[in-house]
């Protein structure tokens, strides 16, 4: 592993243990054993250091939900949904100190415009699949109609649920509460 990967990993360990607001550049070396300059030359500043590692770990977290989501062929939208949203949870029990982390992604994004481009970038496309996930289709058969709504509506309630969990595990919603109260909401419901 060369320096510059060494302080990228060092940046996550200081993200998941501090926070991103409580690192600083020793904070980095220390954990690694890098020369402060270091950071510098290899990101210009320690900002922008944990900002790619804020990065690596949003995308972490995506692929943690895309390993753990099992969805049936042939199960309707509301079944697939809960299916994901399930997996969505189980995932977060074991990848909390990653989750965390992620999470911090979303107030850089207002200083940070790679950090935002990056997120916005994440949500255009896991719209798509989460869409193509819901309806069970192809992600190239998804309109933009279908993303912008399915997809927003299944990323508006992973979000919500991770952050209630993430604040206080025991009374966060589960899968199934989310999917009753749209079936109620819709009087599809029991």
């Amino acid at each position: 592993m060369g320096q510059r990967e060494e302080l990228l990993a060092g940046a996550k360990r200081c993200l998941v243990e501090k926070g991103y607001a409580h690192t600083t550049a020793r904070d980095i070396v220390a954990t690694t054993g890098a020369h402060l300059g270091s950071i510098g030359y290899h990101f210009g500043s320690k900002d922008a250091l944990l900002n790619a590692a804020l990065l690596e770990t949003f995308d972490a977290w995506g692929d943690a939900i895309a390993e753990a989501v099992v969805a049936e062929p042939g199960d309707a939208p509301l079944a697939r949904l809960r299916r994901f949203l399930d997996g969505v949870l189980e995932v977060a029990h074991e990848q909390r100190s990653i989750l965390v982390a992620s999470v911090q992604a979303y107030a850089q994004a207002e200083f940070a415009p790679e950090v935002r481009d990056q997120l916005v970038a994440s949500y255009t496309a896991s719209r798509r699949e989460l869409a193509a996930l819901v309806l069970d289709l192809a992600p190239a058969e998804v309109s933009e109609d279908q993303a912008r709504r399915y997809g927003s509506l299944a990323l508006a309630l992973i979000n919500g649920a991770v952050l209630q969990w993430v604040l206080d595990p025991r009374s966060a919603p589960t899968a199934d509460d989310l999917v009753q109260a749209i079936e109620g909401l819709t009087g599809s419901g029991r």
